[in-house]
């Protein structure tokens, strides 16, 4: 009956199950088509959910989209273009990384870069920026039995760039926050254009996260023949991006 079908296709829908949802009688294997949900259940707001998870998915089953990671929440579907970076997001900038879970692209960092921390040791894994462990077994790296003399020298090299990493990411924060306070005068009435200052918050922005990703960068390559030219090059980055 009508009802009965209302129910148990609400249900699913609510529960995200409708996708490759099959009719209940055990035995039978059809699928209700989009037309039959449709003129089954009335709930526009039920219609939107399922027409929601179509859409995830159609998403989930194409290889070359995917959804943008912004951490903030953006509903925007991206068409991966198979490079570690991608164009930015044309509904809220944001740019994502195709080739791994990292949340956001991560230039001059490699993919493999961005995986986390792992001590020699006793294979505690811990997280570069926030250092807290990826799992719950370790509590404290810093009370490893692994920190011998090496290990300590190691310990200090790590600290001394996440510290780097760390105060970028921080004053990249600022700059979008500047950003925003900046925004919402500049909608105010008779406020002169302050397109510029956008403009240069948003350069602040990027320089900031390059400058991040290149500490994670110049730590895993320390010993590299090129490494005396990305330091200069990075060094003259951070100087300017100061004076901005």
């Amino acid at each position: 009956s009508q009802p009965c079908w209302s129910e148990y296709l609400t249900t699913r829908i609510e529960q995200n199950m409708i996708v490759n949802c099959t009719c209940p009688i055990s035995e039978c294997r059809a699928q209700p088509t989009t037309a039959f949900i449709c003129s089954i259940i009335s709930s526009e707001e039920i219609i939107a959910k399922y027409e929601k998870a179509l859409l995830r998915g159609y998403v989930e089953c194409c290889s070359n989209l995917t959804w943008c990671t912004n951490p903030q929440g953006c509903d925007q579907i991206l068409l991966k273009d198979g490079l570690g970076y991608g164009a930015a997001c044309s509904k809220c900038s944001w740019i994502s990384c195709f080739n791994c879970n990292f949340p956001e692209a991560h230039y001059p960092a490699s993919c493999s870069h961005m995986s986390h921390m792992t001590c020699a040791k006793c294979n505690h894994g811990f997280c570069w920026r926030c250092l807290k462990p990826w799992r719950p077994t370790h509590k404290d790296y810093y009370n490893c039995s692994a920190m011998v003399s090496k290990a300590a020298w190691q310990e200090k090299r790590f600290q001394d760039y996440n510290e780097r990493c760390t105060f970028h990411h921080r004053a990249r924060e600022f700059a979008t926050s500047l950003r925003n306070r900046v925004s919402s005068v500049s909608e105010m009435p008779k406020i002169r254009t302050l397109t510029f200052v956008l403009d240069a918050c948003k350069t602040l922005e990027q320089a900031r996260k390059v400058l991040a990703y290149s500490c994670v960068y110049s730590y895993y390559n320390q010993d590299t023949e090129s490494m005396d030219v990305v330091e200069q090059q990075t060094e003259s980055l951070e100087l300017h991006t100061n004076a901005l």
